[in-house]
């Protein structure tokens, strides 16, 4: 039997910038809870191209995350995507659809979309947040960096 982490443990993979603020993931036990991720690449740019290429970008930078913990995509157990044009993003659904089973495979976990008026960068066009629970036999606990 695993043990898990008594305190919660923050996941930052050294492959994303560094949090200023907040962390990219906390892990507590074996639940993974997952801070927003919006297109930034490792520049600290949001990415050009539009909503699939910065869909691409977030959820690359969630499944980063998971990695980081031991886990993979059909660890995730819930995603939220913040949208500030929703009709933007039903116009590209096909290709968002080919994005994710290309990313984590054509396990989907329960989701929801919400549309915003903004986000923290500007130019940002979506926001990942989520929950993984990654199994035991996988758990990786990351030293503090």
């Amino acid at each position: 039997m695993t043990t898990h982490p008594l305190t919660p443990v923050t996941v930052n993979p050294a492959t994303l910038p560094v949090p200023s603020g907040f962390s990219h993931g906390t892990l507590s036990g074996n639940t993974l809870y997952l801070g927003g991720q919006t297109a930034l690449d490792a520049d600290m740019k949001i990415v050009p191209g539009g909503i699939v290429e910065q869909f691409r970008q977030a959820f690359g930078n969630v499944l980063a995350t998971v990695a980081e913990a031991g886990g993979v995509p059909s660890d995730l157990v819930s995603i939220t995507i913040f949208l500030t044009d929703i009709p933007d993003y039903q116009a590209h659904g096909r290709e968002i659809g080919k994005v994710w089973r290309e990313l984590a495979g054509p396990v989907y976990p329960a989701m929801a979309g919400i549309g915003t008026t903004g986000l923290w960068q500007p130019e940002a066009l979506i926001e990942i947040m989520g929950v993984a629970v990654i199994p035991d036999e996988r758990l990786r606990v990351p030293a503090p960096r």
